[in-house]
């Protein structure tokens, strides 16, 4: 008799944050600058700063429910283990837009620069392209993922410490609108409303997205109970300093930059800072940056959708297989690819906004569980535990919970639909799951009557 396969425990802190760090991109700063930079009313580094202190009290959370259940079912696991299971359908369901949608994000982002950079080939060619390249990637195995997710991260910090690196070059130089290198201008500002940087944000929170997919790999990481932890705090405070950094020395060298249109605003931004030169070094690794992020969307999606099988959520044969070889969800990266090829269906904002949906949704309830899991249930109330187990999470789920108000109301309305789908096919799979618990059942009973009237 064979053993049957398992997740392989291979990651170590390093290929954890770097996996982390590639789902979020930290190149995203970019392609939101413009949208950004008038929401925030041109305060980009004092609205990243508040941005990064709300979603801090989510990390927190996440971190915490890591240790407590080191499995892959990240929010679904927590939610259900420490609040209700049907609370944690609700909350897996919810997530599997953030997931599944993910990859399809990446893959259409893809197809879009590669066609920008190579028009004679359509859109959709880059999509089959990359897909089939995602799903091999993937298959092969978690290290293989981890050292393309690592190299892509690399490269894109080099890309924005070279970006920095030329910003203060001018300045010293005295070949920008700054005075000095040190201000508190970008923190301070006159022209700034407190109101608009907090609108700023509140949109800009979206950049931090990406931390939380890291725990979806916990039973492939070894200690993951104290690895992941400490992953999630170094996803976050990497992407924090990185984009304050950013936003602080843009602000302090061209106060008075503007643009025309939002969506190519970056772009002007670093053709100001290095000509066609650095312009033609960011489209590159703005395409290497969508690659990765697909890798490790699809990484994190077919590892939830692991879980979800393990629970008898969707159908545990396909759902746990695992290849023989690999020891990877191979099936499961497969029907991910054979989601995401409808990348070409889909625009880019009514994807965005599903993932929101389903990230929101999740960040929420892990900060309800922190307070589910130790403050009721294991009743840790002293002062310190109170801050950390109540306060904390409560900040964290009230913030979630006004950017989830910030919503279109056709998003909403889109997320409930897809909850209230979830729910039927709960009811169906439960009444499907009872039928034959009771045919098994009966059958066992004949059985055991007709073993019984013959050894009479």
């Amino acid at each position: 008799m064979t053993n049957k396969p398992t997740l392989e425990k291979s990651l170590k802190l390093p290929q954890v944050v770097f996996m982390g760090l590639a789902w979020m991109t930290p190149m995203i700063f970019f392609t939101v600058y413009g949208l950004a930079f008038e929401a925030a009313g041109g305060m980009l580094a004092a609205a990243y700063i508040i941005a990064f202190v709300a979603i801090f009290f989510t990390a927190f959370s996440y971190s915490r429910m890591v240790k407590a259940y080191p499995i892959s079912g990240s929010a679904y696991t927590y939610t259900k283990k420490s609040i209700h299971p049907k609370a944690g359908f609700l909350v897996g369901w919810a997530l599997l837009l953030d997931y599944v949608f993910s990859p399809i994000i990446a893959i259409l982002t893809f197809g879009i620069f590669m066609h920008t950079e190579f028009p004679a080939v359509p859109v959709f060619v880059w999509i089959i392209i990359m897909n089939i390249v995602l799903v091999v990637v993937n298959v092969v195995g978690i290290k293989s993922a981890a050292r393309i997710s690592s190299l892509s991260v690399l490269i894109q910090i080099a890309f924005i410490a070279l970006f920095c690196g030329l910003i203060v070059k001018d300045i010293l130089a005295g070949d920008t609108q700054a005075a000095s290198l040190f201000s508190l201008s970008p923190f301070f500002g006159n022209e700034g409303s407190l109101s608009a940087v907090i609108t700023g944000a509140s949109l800009i929170c979206f950049c931090f997205l990406g931390f939380d997919a890291v725990t979806t790999m916990s039973e492939e990481t070894i200690d993951a109970d104290k690895t992941v932890s400490k992953a999630i705090f170094l996803i976050v405070l990497i992407a924090a300093v990185m984009y304050i950094a950013i936003s602080y020395l843009t602000q302090v060298a061209f106060p008075d930059f503007t643009f025309a249109n939002p969506d190519n605003a970056a772009y002007s931004l670093v053709q100001l800072v290095g000509g066609n030169l650095l312009s033609s070094i960011f489209i590159m690794v703005l395409i290497i940056a969508t690659f990765t992020q697909g890798v490790s969307s699809v990484t994190s999606v077919s590892r939830f959708l692991y879980a979800l099988g393990r629970e008898s959520i969707l159908p545990e044969k396909l759902f746990t297989s695992l290849h023989p070889k690999y020891r990877t969800p191979a099936a499961n990266i497969i029907f991910v690819g054979i989601i995401s090829f409808a990348a070409g269906f889909f625009n880019l904002d009514t994807a965005v906004t599903f993932v929101s949906f389903g990230a929101l949704t999740a960040f929420t309830f892990v900060n309800l569980s922190v307070i589910a899991h130790y403050f009721i249930k294991q009743k840790q109330r002293s002062f310190k535990c109170t801050l950390l187990y109540l306060v904390f999470p409560l900040i964290g789920a009230g913030f979630i919970c006004w950017l989830l108000t910030l919503l279109n109301k056709q998003t909403l309305l889109y997320g409930v639909i897809w909850l209230v789908v979830g729910f039927i096919y709960l009811g169906i799979r439960t009444m499907w799951l009872s039928a034959k618990v009771k045919q098994a059942a009966e059958i066992n009973q004949t059985e055991k009557t007709v073993l019984d009237n013959l050894t009479k």
